[in-house]
């Protein structure tokens, strides 16, 4: 018998879902805890464990005091077998935190100088950049010597000496070669081959050699044939010297190491060998055999610290000795220097020796006067040197001798110092180095003081205005007695406006800025920016003087965090107008905007600071081009975008969205800009939407739709495919959120169809990577999207999904790719959701 069945047609529908019950049945259940019980938030107090370890298997033992009773168990606490290990951590690091602090304390009992005291290396590249010549400058070259080295085997110990003591005292027959017309650069780097040729030496135990070379280097010294460098000189010179003191010191100590063991940190003359004592005392004899007094001072100076290895007084014994070695140094410069670097060397190895920082001082004070002596005068006339310049060259030197006297100085003693200074004739270059070295609040507590004593300085010697550029210094980092702060400022500018060359007059007005920003109104700070305007706009000598007009613009910043009263001062944006340079103008710029974003606490709709805001970021904007970096475009981009955050004009939507057209307008070629408008936009409509509680009227209504218009026209002139179709989605949700269903639909639709023209790579930080990961997440938010909104009147049911459903089908996708599965399962998610009665989710007005 045959069976005939008939099959009716399957049709599969989504099971039916109450979301609301399903919620209730997927949350946590709900347990009433009593005050006391065990809560899992509830503070656990860890206490000191006492575990002894029997072995792998064994158990172990602890005890705890302050556990509850009737506390849980913790589950982590029995993982690790009673033992605790931040507690374990916590006790040996509190152990190790105690000897680090007692040996910390040991130390700083030890030690004089501290972290505030400011390294000769900083100088450094300040001195060599300040003091430069065009003129011919002239070195000896050491060329080496045959002398000594075919001594075969067997040559007794007593011919080996001899020779090297030919070696060191032929310094002429044939082992010099003088370079002349050599140009300052040249000149650093012939220094620079001597400094090498040293380590070279050294390194291929040619100790003579290495000597001889520092000997050379030291003469250099005793020359001021090209005077104007010679600080610069004596910088690179010296350099040498520390290089050659550190390696003898480093090859003592390396022969102290007996058995490997190197001496310890704060050693003694018993700890040393006499292998190594012998060795030392042979440096010393060697340097005391050299006949010039320059070199001979300065190379002794360089190996002062190796007195440490042959007795405990032989540092303070030596530095009276050197001292009074500088006394029969005749040219006044360079006894300056050699004091200078007496001082260095002393700070480094016996900063507690104060008394002969002090001696070297005052005995400079008594040879003062020497400055000014004939011989001086006469090689400042050969080398057509004015005094001004001259005495300049001596700052470097005094202000370190100073500087090291004054560190950790009583008042008492630096008021001493300034008394002496004081008594000396033609003390303006003494009284420069004075305020330079000194502490700030010593130098502002007798403002008066000094101004007194400038307006007393001879005016053909040491600039004035360089005096008040000193003491502005101080004021800028401490504050002189209120009641002659006004009288300071009157005193000081009365000279600086007198200036006739630009270069001095805005190198002195730019310090006393600061000093009249900290302590005075705008009032003050208008008359001081028009004063630097009328000196600097003649002959557009504004043009060499940029960093300094970015300094003065800089301070001022500083000190008005109030943009209201920064722009109402009356001469700011006419100061700014004389940054004709485009980068430096740029720079000025992004300055000003940083402070604003960064001290801005409030959003604003002052008409004057928008004004003046906007005319900066038009600026900034205006200096991208197509050789601009992204990096610049980014930072650009930034500081115009916090600027567009912090615009708000309340509840008056229709002004916020005129401000955001006009700035539209005026950065269209930063694209992070458009972008930070397109969101401002969206969040503008939404506001409003929140104001009319989502009722809207025929007003509000309109302008939403302008909102939304707004960003559907400025969408398209983005580059970024993704940031377009983000941009799309979101304003298509805004739009729909505010009943705009037309217009959602349009942002819509734009979506769908710009998803063919999805690349296959996108660039991420350089680098391509593939878009389906990005594509995938889109289409995703996309979908969750579409299930709200509602069908077209005149396309049909689901005319979007079908629409969208066509482009994947067509769209190219990977091989081996799980991407277009998961993309059908959305769907799969988004149909089933459709057929619910009720939606998961739904737009208030919205009608599906």
């Amino acid at each position: 018998m045959t069976v005939h069945v008939k099959m009716a047609a399957i049709q599969w529908h989504s099971r039916e879902r109450d979301y609301s019950e399903e919620l209730e049945s997927c949350s946590l259940e709900k347990i009433p805890v009593e005050f006391g019980d065990y809560h899992p938030l509830k503070t656990i107090t860890v206490t000191e464990s006492k575990t002894k370890k029997l072995g792998r298997k064994e158990s172990t033992s602890s005890t705890s005091s302050s556990c509850s009773s009737n506390s849980v168990a913790d589950p982590l606490s029995s993982v690790l077998d009673g033992t605790d290990p931040l507690s374990l951590f916590a006790a040996t690091a509190e152990t190790v935190a105690a000897t680090t602090e007692v040996s910390r304390k040991k130390r700083d009992q030890e030690e004089y100088i501290g972290s505030d005291f400011e390294p000769w290396s900083s100088k450094r590249g300040e001195i060599l950049a300040r003091y430069t010549t065009t003129e011919k400058l002239s070195i000896n070259l050491f060329m080496g010597s045959d002398r000594g080295k075919t001594t075969t085997p067997g040559s007794a110990v007593s011919e080996k000496v001899r020779t090297r003591l030919e070696e060191l005292d032929d310094l002429e027959e044939g082992s010099q070669k003088e370079l002349l017309n050599l140009t300052q650069q040249d000149y650093i780097s012939r220094i620079e081959e001597l400094n090498q040729s040293l380590k070279d030496a050294w390194a291929s135990d040619q100790k003579v050699k290495a000597l001889k070379i520092v000997i050379q280097c030291s003469k250099l010294l005793s020359d001021t044939s090209v005077i104007k460098f010679y600080p610069s000189k004596f910088v690179l010179i010296t350099d040498i010297l520390d290089t050659f003191g550190k390696l003898v010191y480093e090859r003592i100590l390396s022969m102290c190491m007996d058995n490997k063991t190197a001496l310890p940190a704060n050693f003694t003359p018993d700890n040393v060998n006499d292998t190594a004592k012998e060795t030392c005392l042979n440096w010393f004899y060697k340097i005391a055999s050299i006949r010039e007094l320059v070199p001979r001072f300065y190379v002794e100076a360089a190996i002062l610290k190796c007195n440490k290895y042959l007795s405990k007084t032989g540092i303070s014994e030596s530095l009276p000795r050197l001292t009074s070695m500088i006394k029969g140094i005749g040219d006044p410069l360079v006894s300056v220097y050699a004091r200078a670097y007496l001082c260095r060397v002393g700070m480094e190895v016996a900063p507690h020796i104060k008394e002969n920082l002090n001696q070297n001082f005052f005995d400079f004070l008594l040879t003062f006067k020497q400055i000014h002596s004939d011989t001086v005068q006469n090689q400042l006339a050969v080398q057509a040197v004015e005094i001004p310049i001259y005495l300049t060259l001596y700052s470097p030197a005094i202000d370190w001798m100073l500087r090291c006297i004054a560190y950790r100085a009583p008042d008492s003693l630096l008021t001493e110092m300034m008394e002496r200074c004081k008594k000396l004739g033609n003390n303006a270059l003494l009284l420069n180095s004075v305020m330079s070295a000194f502490r700030a609040e010593f130098i502002a507590a007798r403002s008066m003081s000094f101004i007194g004593m400038i307006k007393e300085c001879d005016e053909a010697g040491f600039p004035k205005h360089l005096l008040f550029r000193s003491l502005g210094l101080n004021l800028a980092l401490a504050d002189p007695p209120e009641n002659d702060r006004l009288q300071i400022l009157n005193e000081a500018w009365k000279v600086i406006t007198k200036l006739k060359v630009p270069e001095d007059y805005i190198n002195c007005a730019e310090v006393w800025v600061e000093y009249t920003c900290r302590h005075f109104t705008k009032r003050e700070v208008n008359t001081i920016l028009a004063d630097v305007i009328k000196h600097m706009t003649p002959d557009r000598a504004f043009e060499e003087a940029y960093p300094q007009l970015q300094s003065v613009i800089t301070k001022v910043i500083a000190h008005f965090h109030d943009f209201s009263v920064l722009f109402s001062v009356e001469k700011f944006l006419p100061f700014m107008d004389m940054f004709q340079k485009e980068s430096v103008r740029v720079e000025v710029c992004k300055c000003i905007m940083e402070a604003f974003i960064k001290h801005q606490q409030e959003v604003t709709k002052d008409p004057v600071i928008l004004n003046a805001l906007l005319h900066v970021c038009k600026t900034m904007h205006d200096s991208v081009n197509a050789l601009s970096l992204e990096d610049e475009k980014r930072t650009l981009a930034h500081l115009i975008n916090g600027f567009i955050r912090l615009v708000s004009f309340g509840r008056d939507f229709e002004q916020q969205l005129s401000f955001y057209v006009e700035a539209r307008a005026l950065f269209c070629n930063l694209e992070p800009v458009l972008v930070q408008l397109i969101h401002s936009v969206n969040l503008l409509a939404m506001e409003t939407k929140k104001v009319m509680k989502g009722n809207h009227s025929r007003k509000t209504a309109s302008f939403v739709r302008a909102c939304v218009a707004f960003c559907f026209i400025t969408i398209p002139s983005l580059t970024s495919i993704f940031t377009r179709l983000n941009l799309y989605l979101h304003s298509g949700q805004v739009a729909l959120a505010n009943q705009c269903l037309s217009q959602a639909d349009a942002f819509f639709r734009a979506a769908v169809s710009l998803v063919p023209e999805v690349p296959k790579t996108i660039n991420i930080d350089g680098k391509m990577r593939s878009s389906e990961a990005f594509l995938l997440e889109f289409l995703s938010n996309l979908f969750s999207t579409l299930l709200v909104v509602p069908d077209h009147p005149e396309q049909g049911v689901l005319f979007l999904v079908r629409g969208l459903l066509n482009v994947i089908e067509n769209y190219t996708w990977e091989d081996n790719s799980d991407d277009k599965v998961r993309i059908y399962t959305s769907v799969l998610h988004l149909l089933a959701a459709l057929s619910q009665e009720s939606y998961l989710y739904h737009i208030d007005k919205g009608e599906v």
